[in-house]
């Protein structure tokens, strides 16, 4: 296949940047326009990527949390403006303002859990244990004075669908997320699992090498523990846009600016990014772990999505590539 503008900058970017292998989905008012894939996704093995390739979404894994809290909502089952004492034991008394809207909107003044040590993946700490750690730390802020991005909010919120649910939070997101869409290659990243296709993940040495990815990962569960494939999150973009899922009201509440205390807005919705792009609107996210950099950005008004996976342990860099794509067809 000849090479076009697309591959000349993705190309370029892994030249200048430690990505090892990227799989890209580019969708143009509802249909594919580009899919591509680059490079190895083992090293090891030189295993080449392809559109097949599972990589890990990192943060990407929000915007799934908080559809799954929102189709409580829209079943009856949950308000996001209930405390979240009413859905967790044992909360501290310190949390008792604290509301599912204020984690689904990094408001909350909870310390971000990924900066502390303890909760390391082989640790695999349960709900309770997680809580009362957490209990522990005095909150940063009083909720909803200010936006400061927080996983410890959606891993709460992973332990509030299983509560309300009565389901894990995988049997969850998988019978009502996954399979009604067709995402057959997307699960949780545990390193037990025998996942076809799965990336490895890779970091750079102080001398710029390649190395295999930390084997002591953080568990990052509801906050940021999905592997995916372009392929598939291209069926979410489509169950949202086709409203699949969630109801065109529903999505709105997920894609408005979080409103603080003192009235001013922060462009952050529920697991969205919110910020434009030169001017388009731009809803979007990244997703970083250990060997991966991943991204996910819509453009509504311009029928536009760009989807970057990567095993590249640089943080942003499928943002920074996926924005470039899209500026590149939002010029066209």
């Amino acid at each position: 296949m000849r090479a076009d503008s697309v591959d000349e900058l993705v190309q370029n970017e892994m030249q200048r940047h430690p990505i090892p292998g990227l799989a890209l989905e580019i969708i143009q008012n509802g249909k594919p326009a580009k899919i591509a894939a680059y490079g190895m996704a083992n090293l090891e093995c030189r295993t080449p990527v392809t559109p097949e390739t599972v990589f890990e979404i990192g943060s990407v894994t929000k915007q799934f949390t908080a559809a799954a809290i929102l189709l409580l909502a829209q079943e009856g089952k949950l308000s996001v403006d209930d405390k979240i004492s009413r859905h967790l034991k044992d909360t501290p008394t310190s949390w008792s303002n604290i509301t599912l809207r204020h984690l689904l909107t990094h408001t909350s003044g909870l310390k971000n859990y990924t900066g502390l040590d303890g909760f390391e993946l082989t640790r695999h700490l349960t709900q309770a244990q997680f809580i009362r750690r957490m209990g522990r730390e005095s909150l940063d802020f009083e909720p909803g004075q200010k936006w400061s991005y927080c996983n410890t909010g959606f891993n709460l919120l992973g332990y509030v669908v299983e509560n309300v649910s009565g389901q894990g939070y995988w049997p969850f997101v998988r019978e009502r997320i996954f399979d009604p869409l067709g995402m057959g290659s997307t699960t949780q990243r545990d390193p037990r699992l025998i996942i076809p296709h799965r990336a490895n993940g890779y970091e750079t040495n102080r001398a710029g090498q390649y190395v295999n990815r930390d084997y002591d990962l953080t568990d990052v569960f509801s906050a940021g523990a999905i592997v995916s494939t372009v392929g598939d999150l291209a069926k979410w973009n489509a169950g949202l846009d086709d409203q699949k899922l969630l109801t065109a009201a529903t999505e709105q509440q997920m894609w408005t600016p979080v409103r603080l205390n003192d009235g001013s807005t922060h462009a952050y919705g529920f697991g969205w990014f919110l910020d434009p792009l030169q001017g388009r609107q731009n809803i979007g996210h990244s997703g970083s772990t250990s060997g991966f950099s991943a991204s996910f950005q819509r453009f509504p008004k311009d029928g536009l999505a760009v989807i970057v996976l990567t095993n590249s342990d640089e943080t942003g860099v499928a943002t920074k590539v996926a924005k470039e794509i899209a500026l590149m067809y939002l010029a066209k």
